[in-house]
């Protein structure tokens, strides 16, 4: 056996101990449904720790989730709530914040929408690559476009791009179906991707 090899076999044990200890402090800290600015503090420091000798996606991606939402010195509802469900996905394994949007288990529109954003009402649910929730919703109004929450003046919801097939028992899965009702119901709301959302801001 080469060195090459060794330590790739090397790192690969050391990630995978990585994964199941951070799949531990996730289980603890969402144990009570709850997660307080301390505990937030708490992970930061472990993945600070940790990040920089794995190279898991996850690892970074979480990481840099969580510094963008403590960076004001507080953990806001909003950023509670997201952060405790990515935090229940991921103890029970089923995803890793690695992975992309899989597309054919969402009900996207098909195909997708041109869109426009002046004068046009916007909406995002679950987690983003491009930022919190507050930044994405920044990114439209400076286009023109309204933000805020899901009602049936709506125009767009746009689905962050860590989703997975058990999207609809996720905290952001009742808003999901919500719109996929008043498509159905003849409303004019487009559903869509981060990924294809994020293509129309450079336009």
């Amino acid at each position: 056996m080469d060195d090459a090899f060794k330590n790739r076999v090397g790192g690969d044990r050391i990630a995978s101990r990585q994964i199941d200890e951070l799949v531990g402090i996730a289980r603890g800290v969402a144990a009570d449904g709850r997660i307080n600015q301390a505990e937030a503090e708490f992970l930061q420091k472990w993945l600070a720790a940790n990040a920089d000798v794995s190279a898991q996606p996850l690892f970074q991606t979480l990481y840099r989730r969580i510094g963008e939402m403590l960076v004001d010195g507080v953990l806001d509802d909003d950023e509670q709530a997201e952060l405790l469900d990515t935090l229940n996905r991921f103890a029970d394994r089923s995803f890793e914040l690695g992975e992309a949007l899989k597309a054919t288990t969402l009900p996207l529109c098909d195909p997708a929408p041109v869109l426009s954003f002046d004068g046009k009402a916007y909406c995002f649910t679950g987690t983003f690559v491009f930022g919190k929730r507050k930044d994405c919703e920044a990114a439209v109004k400076d286009r023109g476009a309204t933000a805020g929450s899901l009602t049936r003046s709506t125009s767009v919801l746009v689905i962050g791009a860590y989703a997975t097939e058990s999207w609809k028992h996720s905290a952001f899965g009742n808003k999901i179906l919500k719109a996929v009702d008043m498509r159905t119901a003849g409303l004019p709301i487009s559903i869509v991707s981060e990924q294809h959302w994020t293509q129309h801001l450079t336009v």
